[in-house]
């Protein structure tokens, strides 16, 4: 997920451009123009966009609250009171549904409001900051830093890669085919890799260990069990309890 998208589109899910109609939560795009058939119904581009949303996704409040800790600032209990609201349950239910006193929701209501006005605040300092500098924070001396993949299990300094050194761990550890030459030890370049490799896989698609093991091997025929366990690791994709079932995490 795009997490530079303007906080609309995120809140509903999805971007529009003169052309088509994209889901930010998996990136499947519908083109304005055509008509689209779902459930029976006949929809054009917006209309599929937010069909696509409730079918595959839920509602992008449920997707977005369970995104990792780290990206939210959510805590667990948060959560579980923000998905209670959702619902329209009011404050006593609320707390019969958690264990909780009546005393505590509200409690937690006002820290939520808090949290809020924070993160405005926090937004407007940052818009005003880069006005003023026309440097964005994320920037490094040598360039803008790349964004950290939504699903990422761990957001510490293996993150910090610039456009400049993730293209030169690409050209040292693959070849121009794509195929992995040999697997970096160094933790951030494990992640620049991975990145890489994930550019095989789509995201609106179920693989078997099958299909992914034929694609890995492809990559990097020495050792492609340890590519599939990282993949998993670094939280680029999910896998089911049986192991069946492959998918590009969200």
């Amino acid at each position: 997920m795009d997490w530079n998208m303007e906080i609309e589109d995120l809140a509903k899910g999805y971007a529009e451009s003169e052309t088509q109609c994209a889901c930010l939560l998996c990136g499947k795009q519908f083109e304005r123009g055509r008509i689209y058939e779902m459930d029976g119904e006949l929809y054009d581009a917006g209309g599929a966009v937010r069909c696509h949303i409730r079918q595959r996704h839920g509602n992008t409040a449920d997707f977005l609250l369970n995104q990792p800790a780290s990206l939210t600032g959510v805590t667990e209990i948060q959560k579980q009171l923000l998905q209670l609201l959702s619902r329209g349950m009011e404050d006593g239910e609320i707390a019969r549904s958690m264990g909780i006193a009546q005393s505590t929701v509200r409690n937690h209501r006002f820290k939520l409001r808090e949290k809020e006005k924070q993160a405005r605040l926090f937004l407007a300092m940052m818009e005003a900051l880069e006005k003023k500098t026309q440097n964005a924070v994320g920037k490094s001396d040598q360039g803008m830093m790349e964004e950290v993949h939504a699903s990422a299990t761990m957001l510490d300094d293996r993150y910090s890669i610039t456009p400049q050194e993730r293209e030169k761990v690409i050209r040292t550890y693959m070849d121009e085919n794509g195929a992995l030459l040999r697997f970096p030890a160094r933790e951030k370049k494990k992640i620049v890799v991975l990145r890489e490799i994930m550019k095989n896989f789509k995201p609106d698609r179920e693989y078997s260990e099958k299909e992914i093991n034929r694609i890995l091997e492809r990559i990097y025929a020495q050792d492609y069990p340890t590519i599939r366990r990282y993949l998993i690791e670094y939280g680029f994709m999910d896998r089911s309890k049986d192991g069946s079932v492959y998918r590009v995490k969200e």
